[in-house]
């Protein structure tokens, strides 16, 4: 499933569906779901029209994130639906390793590992690879090869569809809005539910199942960097009102704990041996994690006052169902 809403990702997204009818496992299944975007919709309709693996779809809820993906989870035909953002582009073994995951019935979901590609042809020099979650790649701290997770991350993932039926969908008033403040964390609170749902179940990453994620130029600059972590603090606030701040940082807390001062310490280490952008990368990521902590406070305060938005919809109702992948 990709997610789409503008047309200026025109170019992107046909390279993404590209991507995943280019698999070596194939898809049972392309849906392309449509944020509120008639214009592009139409036009999607009229690129794939004669393609009968590939359907288009309008957002059936709210704008947004996951309603969209709950449009696509109600539609999808697969036993196992996977998510691909819509300025990526899959590996051809991405939906093969998914694949093998599920071979364990124990197994919800599984993601993968998603690598930027920046812009101006290299990572910046001030940009830690603690903050990648920064521009939706995979980030330093993240354990490697084949390992269990609290939650997988949502641009690069997959999950069994008995998972919504067990949890239900993607929250509402989590995620992402268009061209809005850049919130997250929608995978993260639906993850735990599912946890709490199957407390038996196994969620995992692969990193052998790699997505390459385009990192535009103004998601290259501190400004940006600013804004979304400060979103992200917002996000965390609004998961801990709903799952529970316990589980809703648990990982958090090791994140900032752990990885976090060491990444500190590799900068300044980096700076003394005089290579170029370690003291950035040093005091990008205090100024990271402080923004985010900003965030969190605030989002904190206003979930009191207010008790948020977050609405949990109820299993996505399958418009039919066949043996595969999505």
């Amino acid at each position: 499933m990709v997610c789409v809403y503008t047309e200026d990702r025109w170019t992107d997204i046909l390279a993404a569906v590209a991507s995943v009818r280019a698999q070596s496992r194939p898809a049972l299944e392309t849906l392309l779901v449509v944020d509120h975007n008639p214009r592009l919709r139409d036009r999607l309709e009229r690129q794939y029209g004669g393609a009968p693996s590939v359907r288009v779809l309008a957002n059936a809820g709210p704008r947004g994130l996951s309603a969209g993906r709950n449009t696509g989870i109600a539609h999808a035909r697969g036993e196992v639906v996977a998510f691909l953002d819509d300025d990526a582009v899959a590996e051809r073994e991405w939906l093969r390793h998914f694949a093998e995951a599920y071979d364990d019935p124990r197994v919800m979901a599984v993601g993968g590992r998603t690598e930027p590609v920046w812009a101006s042809g290299r990572r910046p020099a001030w940009f830690p690879e603690e903050f990648d979650w920064v521009v939706g790649c995979t980030y330093r701290g993240l354990p490697p090869g084949r390992a269990r997770v609290r939650n997988v991350l949502g641009g690069n993932a997959s999950f069994r569809r008995t998972a919504f039926e067990a949890a239900g969908g993607f929250a509402t008033g989590i995620g992402r809005d268009g061209d809005r403040r850049p919130l997250g964390c929608e995978e993260t609170e639906l993850c735990i539910r599912l946890g709490r749902a199957l407390p038996g179940a196994v969620l995992m990453v692969d990193d052998r199942a790699v997505i390459h994620h385009r990192v535009p130029p103004a998601r290259e600059r501190f400004g940006y960097f600013r804004t979304r972590t400060y979103a992200e603090g917002l996000s965390k606030a609004l998961v801990a009102r709903s799952v529970g701040a316990d589980k809703g940082l648990e990982s958090e807390r090791r994140y900032v704990a752990r990885v976090l001062p060491a990444g500190v310490l590799r900068g300044l280490g980096d700076a003394v041996r005089g290579r170029p952008g370690g003291a950035g990368r040093a005091g990008a990521i205090v100024a990271g994690a402080l923004v985010t902590a900003a965030g969190y406070l605030v989002g904190t305060v206003r979930t009191r006052r207010d008790g948020g938005n977050v609405v949990v919809p109820p299993s996505p109702t399958a418009a039919g169902r066949a043996p595969g992948h999505a």
